[in-house]
């Protein structure tokens, strides 16, 4: 899989002076997900990691929560009419006796914040259908210190946005600061499913002693995922939305945004981060 990044002329114009040069860009193309052999999902990604990032998506639509529950996973032969294989089709197989959900054309997805679902009814759809509701037992304690450093840890280890500037990032913490995983994507919610695909297929579900931090904003859709994953802590170096506010609350979720050296807005769950004294 050499197609993270690729080449392209570009004229540049620096300082009144024009030159062409070759730029780094970074790789955008479709992955289409199926379920047993059926099309479920297209989703706009950077290649790479695509086993995890199906794996992760399942997890976020309440399909699998264990790695017990996914027989396989395979990129698909013959995924074009001339016999080719593009990469760019793969297809998860459940074990036997898990229940394949009802695959329509017109998915019920409540996941996206394109899906038109909004407000009480998608709040209850999470809550019901969570494999792993939040339960970090004990409680995790936070210094506002520890939340301060992270984002300088995952731009250090952001190895293709130094190449390109275009990509965003997941990375996963543990309490103490410790980095234990960072993906990279040309969308922010396929960055978050690669890190929980792949703490799925590794048998490391929920993630009950985890913190996420995303490179961007703080969407509905990246709390849901993160509710859906057992994830008590979510932080964002910008703002989070309203709903992803109200999810937050709802799950348990302590939500962190505007992360930005020593400052940061804690919009859901505080108690999970030691404040400073007024």
């Amino acid at each position: 899989m050499g197609r993270v990044t690729e080449r392209r002329r570009i004229v540049r114009i620096r300082d009144g002076r024009a030159d062409t040069r070759a730029d780094t860009l970074v790789a955008e193309e479709p992955l289409e997900i199926r379920l047993n052999g059926k099309p479920l999902a297209i989703t706009m990604r950077t290649p790479g990691d695509d086993f995890a990032l199906a794996a992760g998506f399942l997890v976020s639509e309440g399909v699998v929560g264990a790695a017990e529950e996914v027989a396989g996973i395979a990129y698909c032969a013959g995924a074009t009419a001339d016999g080719g294989n593009t990469y760019n089709v793969v297809d998860v197989r459940l074990a036997p006796g898990v229940e394949v959900p009802d695959i329509t054309l017109e998915r019920n997805v409540y996941t996206t914040s394109s899906c038109g679902l909004c407000g009480k009814a998608s709040l209850d759809a999470v809550r019901t259908t969570t494999r792993w509701p939040v339960a970090d037992e004990p409680p995790l304690r936070l210094a506002p210190e520890l939340l301060s450093a992270l984002p300088d840890r995952l731009r250090a280890a952001q190895q293709v946005f130094d190449r390109t500037g275009g990509l965003h990032a997941a990375a996963l913490f543990d309490e103490h600061g410790e980095l234990l995983d960072v993906r990279e994507d040309v969308g922010r919610h396929n960055a978050v499913d690669k890190v929980v695909g792949r703490a799925l297929r590794s048998g490391r579900l929920p993630l009950s002693r985890g913190v996420l931090l995303v490179s961007g904003r703080a969407s509905f859709e990246l709390v849901q995922k993160c509710a859906m994953a057992g994830v008590p802590v979510l932080a964002a170096v910008s703002a989070p939305s309203s709903l992803a506010v109200d999810l937050a609350a709802e799950t348990g979720i302590t939500l962190v945004g505007f992360l930005r050296g020593p400052n940061m807005n804690i919009y859901a769950n505080p108690d999970r981060v030691t404040l400073p004294s007024p």
